[in-house]
């Protein structure tokens, strides 16, 4: 019997947030090996999800990670981050975390595809 058009969509997406986190985890095993450290993970707010908070020196670095199956894909990846939802998120981030909220901030994006290097771009966009 074929499978029903729910069952190949649940599947998809099944699929797609498995390829997401896996690159949420590559892209923190790279952060870490750059110096930084995890602070938070998939962190949950009401304005959305942060993919990864981490510091770096006196600098807490709110990152988006864009995982693709090809580098040309970056373009539109990059396109597809959501600015002004990250920056709602971040700011709830640091109401809940209050010691953190006199450091500098800023907001980085990382795109993976396979069989490349982890691309991090830093100061990827402004607090909206």
């Amino acid at each position: 019997m074929p499978r029903s058009r729910s069952a190949t969509g649940a599947s998809a997406r099944l699929r797609a947030e498995l390829f997401g986190r896996r690159g949420e985890a590559i892209a923190a095993w790279y952060l870490r090996l750059k110096g930084y450290a995890i602070l938070a993970a998939r962190y949950k707010t009401p304005s959305g999800e942060i993919d990864l908070v981490v510091r770096r020196g006196g600098a807490i670095v709110f990152v988006e990670v864009k995982s693709r199956l090809s580098a040309r894909a970056e373009g539109e990846a990059l396109g597809a981050v959501n600015a002004r939802r990250i920056a709602a998120a971040a700011g709830h981030y640091l109401a809940r975390h209050p010691r953190l909220a006199g450091r500098d901030c800023r907001f980085d994006v990382i795109f993976l595809a396979p069989f490349r290097l982890p691309r991090h771009v830093k100061n990827a966009f402004p607090a909206a």
